[in-house]
């Protein structure tokens, strides 16, 4: 699975927007993606992808929504 796609099930799953530290946390708990070096991704990870990706992702008041 690719980061975003974990970020993407991660913010369906919850049905809320999350700050990028809670969505890395749980994307590492429940071990949906890994990183080559096998370090935990960070939340910095997840705002890049969320950032690169504005056709499904969002930020808005320091959250990280889905589009609608």
């Amino acid at each position: 699975m690719k980061l975003e796609e974990a970020i993407l099930y991660i913010l369906a799953s919850s049905n809320r927007g999350m700050r990028t530290e809670q969505i890395a946390r749980l994307v590492n708990e429940k071990g949906l993606y890994r990183r080559r070096d096998g370090q935990p991704v960070t939340g910095k990870q997840v705002y890049a992808v969320a950032m690169a990706h504005p056709d499904t992702f969002v930020k808005s008041e320091g959250l990280i929504r889905l589009m609608i």
